[in-house]
């Protein structure tokens, strides 16, 4: 009686309550129950998203041998003293409560932040482990809290570093006395390392550090993603190649707790090293140009001449690639810098070619029907050329010149004289169809395109003058604006000594290569081919480029002394291209030196003694000479 009574007493306006009330839960239980049946993936991906984290490693670069499997570019194994800052949590809380206690004691207007008291106690933390390394090794180091709060903030789930790069003592002390259950541990990396130092480092380049580490296929991408800093080439061959270089990254994904520490491993993927890389330099070859070459400046390049392979490419000044790894100092760029030494003079450096141009000349003037085997002149040791006197380089003279003696003793009045007959057309094409107007196309980076090959039109363009018969005169020895690397200079001697005119050299050694078949014909008959020959032969055995002779080889070779205006004043540029042996060519060399203010360098006397060397090991280990 009493239920049916409180019934009848029931407030409508409750029961209206009641039902809204019913519906509200109704429409709550219907959109948890679509959420957590039908939504329930994207939710747990999202939940994924806040809790998991990963990190990207590299993987090491591939190594990089010479052409006899020396190994020129490898990986060491990098030392550093890190912490974990996961770890330090407990730490961190009670030198933040120790900070708090005595914060609480100042006056209100004295405390700081609960912030900058988080900040305060990581660093007095992280100052206790760097103490710790710097006592165990006997040297002070220092961190600030801009560093760890940046380490915080952007890199938290990778390691702390206290000392990075340890020398091999330091690792000694450090595993010595630091105590086992010490939160400081030691962290292995790996960073590039180059076990002949500076042997071919312009060819070889280097490397630095990458600002993103490739995540190619691995799974996460919608994850926050923290990478370990990789490597990638900033020049030589490691840039022109770094993409086969570079290794497959690995993984590592982790449970993460609110505050952003790990604490569970979920996935994990092993880093794989990239792919090596064979390159046709011969390291024997390659260390006696630079031991040639010793504190002058300059290039040397050698060349296989059947096949294309570059044997040599030697510039100085240069430097030790292991300074410069696993990253460059202030101190080694500085100097670097000061000696000029980025430069790679065999690739980048644009230069007069001197004489070693008459070759050109030559050619010019038999195709053009000006030079043949009955042209002769009297050098008397200087010519006029309108008003202008030009002089040879013996102030005496030669006396009666033809085409031989004229390559043999590289008498520049026989050239003056008939250039004015055969005319900056033909000279220019004829340098033209050598490719000395273009790049090389080499397989590496940086090659320069502004090489200069002077002629009428790109006078008027660029000097807007006209053309005049002494700068022909001056083309025809290899002067005035004639710009070309050492590189085009060698594989012009290469494509010459194949009776062609193009020559593409290679860097990259492939055992199965054969010579590449003659596709443009030098255009000479055998009769003039063999009067330049001949004069280039003379000059390797008795004539300007004597300093070149290996016994037991014939040897066609050409001097060429160049005389360039700087800022400094005058200075000489000392040229020797060679190939040998004449009846079979195998290697073409060039050979570059520049002299500075006050030098007086001939390329006979400089330049072919390296040519010479280089000539004389490659032959013995051809076994075609006897090696002492």
């Amino acid at each position: 009686m009493k239920i049916i009574e409180i019934f009848r007493n029931y407030n409508p306006r409750l029961r209206v309550v009641t039902y809204l009330l019913i519906i509200v839960l109704f429409v709550l239980s219907i959109g948890l129950t679509y959420r957590q049946l039908f939504r329930f993936s994207e939710y747990a991906e999202k939940g994924d998203r806040q809790s998991l984290r990963r990190i990207i490693i590299p993987g090491p670069r591939g190594n990089i041998y010479d052409r006899e499997g020396r190994l020129l570019v490898g990986n060491r194994p990098r030392y550093s003293a890190v912490v974990f800052l996961n770890e330090l949590r407990p730490e961190f809380r009670q030198e933040w409560q120790k900070l708090r206690t005595h914060y609480d004691t100042l006056p209100q207007d004295q405390v700081p932040s609960s912030g900058d008291i988080n900040i305060e106690a990581r660093l007095n933390v992280v100052k206790r482990y760097i103490e710790q390394v710097s006592s165990a090794i006997g040297r002070k180091l220092e961190i600030s809290s801009k560093d760890i709060e940046r380490h915080f903030s952007q890199q938290l789930l990778l390691p702390f570093p206290l000392l990075n790069d340890m020398e091999p003592e330091e690792y000694a002390l450090l595993l010595e006395q630091v105590p086992v259950q010490s939160p400081v541990q030691i962290y292995t990396s790996n960073a590039r390392y180059y076990p002949y130092g500076s042997l071919a480092a312009h060819t070889i380049g280097y490397v630095g550090n990458s600002e993103e580490t490739v995540s190619g296929n691995l799974p996460g991408d919608d994850l926050m993603t923290f990478s370990v800093r990789g490597y990638e080439g900033r020049s030589g061959i490691e840039k022109q190649f770094d993409s086969h270089l570079q290794g497959e990254s690995g993984l590592e994904i982790w449970v993460v707790d609110p505050s952003g520490f790990q604490y569970e491993p979920k996935a994990q993927k092993t880093p794989v090293q990239g792919k090596d890389l064979r390159l046709t330099i011969d390291s024997e070859l390659q260390d006696i140009a630079e031991v040639g070459l010793g504190e002058q400046i300059g290039a040397v390049i050698g060349l296989d001449v059947k096949r294309g392979d570059l044997l040599v490419m030697a510039s100085k000044p240069d430097f030790d690639l292991n300074n410069l790894s696993p990253y460059i100092p202030t101190r080694v760029a500085k100097d670097i810098n000061e000696r000029g030494a980025w430069m790679n003079r065999a690739l980048q450096g644009l230069y007069s070619p001197g004489s070693t141009f008459k070759i050109v000349t030559a050619m010019a003037g038999i195709r053009g029907g000006y030079i043949d085997g009955t042209t002769k002149t009297y050098c008397s040791g200087s010519y006029h050329v309108g008003s202008r006197l030009f002089r040879c380089h013996v102030r005496i003279g030669h006396g009666g010149v033809n085409l031989h003696e004229a390559i043999k003793s590289s008498c520049n009045v026989f050239f003056y004289q008939y250039s004015q007959d055969i005319g900056v057309d033909l000279i220019s094409h004829e340098a033209k169809r050598f490719d000395l107007h273009q790049p090389t196309r080499i397989e590496l980076p940086f090659e320069p395109a502004n090489m200069i090959v002077p002629s009428r039109e790109w006078k008027q363009e660029k000097q807007n003058q006209p053309w005049f018969p002494g700068d022909t005169a001056n083309l025809s020895i290899g002067q005035g604006s004639l710009r070309v690397t050492p590189l085009q200079v060698a594989c012009f001697t290469a494509a010459f000594a194949r009776r062609e005119t193009a020559f593409t050299p290679t860097v990259i050694f492939d055992s199965y290569r054969q010579a590449v078949p003659s596709k443009r014909n030098i255009g000479l008959t055998d009769v003039n081919y063999n009067r330049l020959l001949g004069g280039m032969e003379a000059a390797a055995v008795n004539g300007t480029a004597k300093l070149v002779k290996v016994p037991g080889v014939r040897i066609a070779a050409k001097t060429g002394t160049a005389q360039v205006k700087t800022r400094d004043g005058m200075t000489h540029l000392a040229w020797t291209i060679c190939f040998a042996p004449i009846e079979d060519p195998e290697i073409a060399i060039a050979v570059m030196i520049e002299g500075e203010k006050g030098d007086s360098l001939g390329g006979g006397m400089t330049a072919a003694p390296i040519a010479q060397s280089i000539l004389k090991r490659f032959f013995e280990k051809m076994g075609h000479i006897a090696s002492r």
